[in-house]
């Protein structure tokens, strides 16, 4: 079995251990479902500090998207070709998610505009 070594700040450990003690469990015996779950493909997702991040770029994303239809539905359409475009070049986004996604593959044009 492997060792698995992460580094915590005290209070926390302490926290981790007193719950371990009133299961009478070791705190490796505590923590390993934890950690099983967390790497079960197609389990319950686990939660991160980028979550938070997403979270806010998500309804910044929204509000910005929001005020652009306002203003012009074309604006709307290249921001969306453009972020999908950037999405393609980073390997973020397959063509075939896009095409199951239902987002419409979109070309630029030389102004950045969609054709």
């Amino acid at each position: 079995m492997r060792t698995l070594s992460i580094r915590i700040d005290d209070a926390l450990h302490r926290r981790l251990r007193l719950r371990a003690y009133g299961a009478n469990l070791s705190v490796s015996e505590f923590l390993r479902p934890l950690i099983e779950d967390a790497a079960v493909p197609g389990g319950r997702y686990a939660y991160t500090g980028q979550d938070e991040l997403l979270g806010v770029a998500l309804q910044t994303y929204a509000l910005l998207a929001e005020m652009a239809a306002q203003q012009s539905g074309g604006i709307v359409e290249r921001a969306l070709a453009a972020s999908r475009a950037m999405l393609r070049e980073r390997g973020l986004l397959e063509p075939e998610e896009e095409a199951a996604s239902g987002m419409r593959p979109t070309s630029l044009g030389k102004e950045g505009r969609a054709r």
